[in-house]
């Protein structure tokens, strides 16, 4: 829902992205490092849109392939109980 918030590009969008994806820098070591990739600079612009539509389209089939992975493993093996 986060990534469908940040499409519109408008005010509340902008200061969405900016509350959320700053909560990343505080990874220990790598969370300025991170935030700065995913806005694709030191500011939230349009490379950080960009990377959002790529996020928002990609991540539906990235967890549809991995539950019909987890479905495929599991009728294979069964459920077990440990």
């Amino acid at each position: 829902a986060f990534m469908g918030y940040v499409l519109p590009w408008g005010q509340m969008s902008f200061w969405g992205a900016t509350v959320i994806t700053n909560l990343l820098s505080a990874v220990p070591y790598i969370g300025t490092n991170l935030v700065q990739w995913l806005w694709g600079g030191y500011s939230i612009d349009n490379p950080t849109l960009t990377r959002f539509f790529t996020l928002h389209f990609t991540l539906p089939f990235i967890i549809a392939t991995f539950t019909i992975l987890h479905l495929l493993f599991l009728h294979e093996t069964g459920s077990n109980n440990p």
